[in-house]
């Protein structure tokens, strides 16, 4: 089934050269929004599975949009677009409910990737904002350690690492040679074990332990 995508951005250009790349890669584009307020108005009235949302835009920003998107119990998954990898920014996004964080230097492929794992229900985050996010964890947190009864596995190990260079699940299952069904449950064994809601924390726990590396 076709994913049903908004955009929303106050700079024209870049919402045109979106709306072509994203139907280029096989999305329908329902709306474009120039601002919030907009945003807010055509989400409720187009039903997108996924919106890319631009932080900074006038009358009302992309993260109260997302809140008041969120809030208004619309069940579209919204992935932020920013300038800078502001630890900030991307913190008030989480808290607003987005799914997805990236910088607006994304390849068109990373765009068109992270629009599919949102609609799958899969969160993602740009390298330089998870850097951002961990350098932040690091400077608050005390060192950590997994009990033994939740020791990951090898075969996990080498899942939270592909999710921490941006795979997909389906480039997960593709590179470890298993099923779509089988990354899934590893996944959901990974966040039970790290105390995890989803994969971005998963990664940042891991990475604090060592697990993984995202150099």
């Amino acid at each position: 089934m076709t994913i049903r995508l908004m955009l929303a951005d106050d700079h024209r250009m870049l919402r045109e050269g979106l709306h072509r790349s994203m139907t280029d890669a096989g999305f329908d584009v329902v709306a474009q929004a120039c601002d919030g307020v907009e945003a807010v108005r055509l989400a409720a009235q187009t039903s997108p599975d996924v919106i890319l949302m631009d932080v900074t835009m006038p009358t009302c920003d992309g993260i109260e949009a997302c809140r008041q998107i969120k809030a208004s119990g619309d069940d579209a998954r919204i992935v932020m677009l920013t300038m800078h990898a502001d630890q900030d920014v991307l913190t008030n996004a989480i808290r607003a409910g987005a799914i997805g964080y990236l910088t607006k230097d994304s390849a068109t492929w990373e765009i068109a990737d992270a629009v599919r794992m949102a609609a799958e229900g899969d969160t993602v985050l740009s390298p330089q904002l998870a850097r951002s996010m961990l350098a932040e964890v690091r400077r608050h947190d005390e060192p950590v350690a997994l009990a033994d009864d939740h020791q990951v596995s090898k075969r996990e190990e080498e899942v939270l690492q592909l999710i921490a260079d941006g795979c997909s699940t389906v480039e997960v299952a593709d590179r470890l040679f298993i099923s779509q069904k089988t990354v899934k449950n590893h996944l959901a064994s990974i966040y039970q074990k790290l105390d995890a809601r989803d994969r971005t924390q998963a990664v940042l726990r891991a990475v604090r332990l060592g697990i993984v590396s995202l150099d």
